[in-house]
């Protein structure tokens, strides 16, 4: 997957796009993936990097929703847990079952919960990750080493499906690649073309280059997450809102805050929120918050208020309790919610997706969550293919085998996140072996993975490198700030750039990263 040839793709300015998708985060990337196995022309333009918002800022968990069983929100419930099974059958390389343990303190909660969680079970059917059981109160600690014991009854364990999200977001970039599709990042589309009230097209910059290009298009798909509601005023300014968008912070700990290799599961917060304390990648993830928003903005950043109630709640369930200077990174996301004006405050909105197309033509995707991914996109496609009059084809994704697909991929090690690439990645280490060795003592992240990102996985910036491709600028953001220079070389070397390049990337990177330090 090369930039390059991508824009070597886009060539002919006559050519027609059966569908041009707007956005490359979770969403634009299912609907390349669904619009290019079933054999139509597809191409998506992301303005910024493949998974930049908050598709690579989530729980990293692939989840049927345990809050929506509470909230009496069975099909939703049902269906993302149809799509995590699906998913960890055509991803085996990228989710995995991980273990949660619901504490209970009171002498109601064990039987409540696990009633609960005996429902989700049933509801997963044959693609359940594993029976739901409660524990005595030895058990709970055994598994929960830094549990807070006082008043501790037992508790309860069930399974559900953890991933990295960012990784996801790229394997399915090149899965949509594989497929047929022309995908290019730094490229905003800044207008639309239309013939008779009609969207025939639109006009794109290359962010690199400072060229703009009208492409002609079918059909275009908003999927641009929280920024569809921009996306649709840029087609009609009078259109009403769809997004009722909301922002979600997670801290990361180290873990030692969390020794054992089960999650805990907070079902029930002093504000009625779900709170996960999470292992992830040797450190440990504490969320979420739910903050309504009036706007969204490229970079939402963390407020103190949200980094508190983290810490204060996870400091109830935990012996040692984490504080400001324990904090190693944190990341801000906004979820895309459909609308819904009947719910008081966020939390209460459904996840539920919803496909809209307005007079243009313009079809607009919003709402849903990772895990129901592929189902939105199927959604998506459909409707698009209907507008566009396209051939009608099936759709094939439900056993469409994502790019390196692996089910044997742990023994690869710290390259598993790849699966069937790793082997290539081993094989630049020995042609190289200093591109084995560790940028940084704490992580087993390499010269070689960054090499890899720029000549196959399109990253074109040091924050594509150390906030997606690896994920250090979350697991410790003053870790990614020392090895921003190297990165910045290294990438400099793979592109042909100058040392002014790689100073201004390392600029940038500082001014991305510094204001997300903890104190």
């Amino acid at each position: 997957m090369n930039r390059d040839e991508m824009l070597r793709r886009l060539g002919d300015p006559s050519r027609v796009w059966d569908l041009v998708i707007i956005g490359g985060g979770a969403t634009g990337l299912g609907v390349a993936v669904d619009a290019a196995s079933r054999g139509y022309g597809v191409l998506l333009l992301e303005r910024g990097d493949f998974a930049q918002g908050t598709s690579s800022r989530s729980t990293k968990l692939i989840h049927g929703g345990v809050r929506y069983l509470q909230q009496g929100n069975v099909s939703l419930v049902l269906e993302a847990l149809r799509e995590r099974g699906l998913l960890q059958q055509n991803a085996p390389h990228l989710v995995r079952n991980l273990r949660f343990v619901v504490p209970s303190y009171e002498w109601w909660e064990a039987p409540f919960y696990g009633i609960g969680l005996k429902l989700y079970d049933i509801l997963a059917g044959k693609l359940g990750f594993g029976p739901s059981r409660f524990l005595s109160k030895q058990e709970t600690i055994e598994r929960l080493p830094n549990l807070e014991t006082e008043g501790l009854r037992g508790g309860v364990i069930y399974h559900d499906g953890q991933f990295d999200d960012a990784r996801l977001a790229i394997s399915l970039a090149q899965t949509a690649v594989d497929q047929g599709a022309t995908l290019v990042n730094y490229a905003a589309v800044t207008d639309f073309q239309k013939t008779d009230g009609l969207i025939t097209g639109v006009v794109a910059r290359d962010e690199e280059a400072g060229e703009a290009r009208c492409i002609r298009a079918r059909v275009v798909v908003n999927a641009t997450g929280p920024f569809a509601d921009a996306v649709r005023r840029m087609d009609d300014p009078a259109t009403e809102p769809l997004i009722s968008p909301s922002q979600g912070i997670h801290l990361v700990l180290d873990r030692a805050f969390l020794p054992g290799t089960e999650a805990i599961m907070v079902p029930h917060t002093a504000d009625g929120r779900i709170v996960f304390v999470i292992p992830w990648y040797d450190r440990v993830v504490v969320g979420t918050t739910d903050t309504g928003l009036e706007s969204v903005v490229e970079e939402p950043r963390p407020r103190d208020e949200e980094i508190e109630f983290l810490l204060e709640t996870s400091a109830r369930y935990l012996i040692r309790d984490p504080r400001r200077e324990d904090v190693r990174g944190v990341f801000a996301g906004i979820r895309p919610l459909v609308k819904d004006v009947e719910a008081e405050g966020t939390a209460a909105i459904s996840r539920e997706h919803a496909v809209d197309v307005s007079v243009s033509g313009l079809v607009s995707i919003a709402g849903g969550k990772w895990t129901t991914y592929r189902k939105m996109a199927e959604d998506t496609v459909d409707t698009a293919a209907a507008v566009a009059d396209l051939p009608e084809r099936p759709c094939p994704t439900r056993t469409l085998r994502i790019h390196g697909y692996d089910p044997q991929s742990a023994r690869h090690g710290p390259l598993a996140v790849y699966g069937s690439d790793a082997p290539r990645l081993q094989k630049l280490i020995s042609e190289d072996p200093r591109c084995g060795e560790p940028l940084h003592p704490a992580f087993d992240v390499c010269a070689a993975q960054v090499v890899w990102a720029v000549r196959n996985e399109m990253a074109r910036t040091v924050a594509d490198v150390l906030a997606r491709r690896t994920r250090i600028l979350l697991l410790d953001t003053r870790v990614s700030l020392d090895l921003a220079p190297q990165v910045a070389a290294l990438m400099a070397a793979e592109l042909s750039r100058d040392a002014v390049w790689a100073a201004e990337q390392v600029r940038a990177f500082r001014e991305l990263a510094e204001p997300l330090l903890v104190s």
